[in-house]
């Protein structure tokens, strides 16, 4: 009898709380500054930015925190997400039968991704607290098009500043916001005093994350109706995501496997936390499992950044975190992977790697398409560019173990689908996709802008 492809959880295995990764960590992690005074940010701070809950899940020590029963029943739309056994795959690559790939499916989200899972909770809060209305940034669109749904499903209005070079790629991102009742502009924008002066200064400026997060940051603290809401980086949102782990957990047990090691790709750091931070919990418990985060060649954070107090914006008025960073005016190149661009890492996933617990990698962008395609012509999948660099590391991974010899189990995270993405693959198959490496002396000149932080 073959093995089962798909392993599935019955709706009541939904996790019925969030796994909060700082009560396992040796030490506690490096608290926020205040983007002026220098000095560890207070709730009051961040009140005019972030509901009063999300500031608390924000700060907790605590492991378990209680999701809402209102956002356990809108999880039910699509949870638990599938695991799959990547036969075909494997049989591509012609792998021993003790090398074995896995992959979690997050793309059968409303919006595509494994974005909602914060998107949701974030909109439940803010509606909790009578906001009216949310500003956020977004990159791919993946991020914007899960608050979107959100804020259509609590009655929030919703106003997305995508990246400009992303805007311009993926116009139907766009077109599902607003389908769900959202307004999106390309960043920079004329709409705010961050996005003018940029302007100013590169009329062409392609936009970066960012730049994108000065200006949802300006919306929200001018407005008294407004609160922020951030798709990735901080300890909320990547607590959020653990619920894809959790249920990754389960069901690595229900196929009778255990990971050697779990591949996330990396850009702000949900969805490598997502997949990751629970498979960590094991590993700081005693567990031999390697952990791997796979980021871009072109936007090389945790490779090729250091690990310091850096600003979350382009414009320097989000609060300042230690954090894997390039600079905060590093400009990443133009990649498909519009949500893997950001200059800097979430300071959980930092302190991991800093401290030796996790691993990470870069993968050019053409390297990243071609596995997608080959995952294509096996698995039936489109992947969006993001994950496609978690393809690859499995892939490689894969066959490492099969040169040596050795019995690998392999976990990834398929974060989302790339059915917005259809022009970069077009560019893929018609050779027309270039691999961008910043030379080591654009790093450096964003780097020499860091803050003056005293440790």
């Amino acid at each position: 009898m073959t093995e089962p492809t798909r392993y599935l959880l019955p709706e009541s295995a939904i996790p019925e709380n969030w796994y909060n990764i700082v009560a396992d960590l040796p030490a506690p992690p490096p608290p926020p500054l205040h983007p002026v005074r220098l000095d560890p940010v207070g709730p009051e701070d961040l009140a005019p930015l972030f509901p009063m809950a999300v500031i608390g899940q924000e700060v907790s020590s605590e492991r378990f925190i209680p999701i809402p029963e209102e956002v356990l029943e809108i999880y039910k739309l699509w949870r638990p997400t599938p695991l799959y056994r990547a036969h075909r795959l494997e049989r591509s690559l012609d792998l021993p039968k003790d090398v074995r790939i896995f992959y979690k499916y997050e793309g059968v989200s409303p919006a595509g991704s494994h974005k909602p899972n914060t998107a949701v909770p974030q909109a439940y809060y803010a509606k909790q607290e009578g906001v009216r209305r949310l500003a956020t940034e977004t990159g791919a669109g993946q991020w914007g098009s899960a608050l979107s749904f959100a804020g259509s499903l609590f009655g929030i209005d919703v106003k997305v500043y995508m990246v400009k070079i992303s805007f311009a790629q993926k116009p139907y991102r766009r077109a599902l916001m607003e389908t769900w009742g959202a307004q999106c502009v390309a960043s920079p924008s004329n709409e705010t005093a961050a996005g003018r002066a940029i302007l100013a200064a590169d009329p062409d400026s392609t936009g970066s994350l960012g730049i994108a997060i000065s200006e949802a940051v300006e919306d929200a603290a001018t407005r008294e109706d407004t609160k922020y809401a951030l798709g990735s980086v901080l300890n909320h949102v990547l607590l959020h995501q653990t619920v894809v782990g959790q249920e990754a957990v389960a069901q690595m047990e229900m196929a009778d496997a255990y990971p050697d090691v779990v591949i996330g790709c990396a850009g702000g750091g949900s969805n490598f936390a997502g997949i990751s931070f629970p498979f960590i919990r094991e590993k700081l418990a005693g567990k031999p499992i390697r952990i791997l985060a796979v980021e871009p060649a072109a936007c090389p954070t945790l490779t090729r950044g250091v690990y310091a107090y850096d600003f979350g914006d382009t414009a320097k008025m989000a609060p300042i975190v230690k954090m894997h960073t390039l600079g905060h005016s590093f400009m990443p190149a133009g990649i498909h992977a519009g949500g893997l661009r950001y200059h800097g890492m979430a300071p959980l996933v930092s302190l991991l790697l800093d401290q030796g617990i996790i691993e990470a990698d870069a993968i050019h962008q053409r390297a990243a398409f071609e596995s997608a395609v080959a995952f294509a012509r096996t698995e039936g999948i489109l992947p969006a560019p993001e994950p496609s660099h978690a393809i690859r590391a499995a892939i490689d991974e894969a066959l490492k173990a099969r040169e040596a010899g050795e019995p690998r189990t392999i976990l990834f995270n398929l974060c989302g689908h790339g059915h917005f993405d259809l022009s970069a693959y077009d560019r893929y198959l018609a050779g027309d996709l270039p691999d961008y490496e910043h030379p080591q002396s654009e790093i450096e000149a964003a780097l020499a802008g860091l803050p003056s932080v005293a440790e």
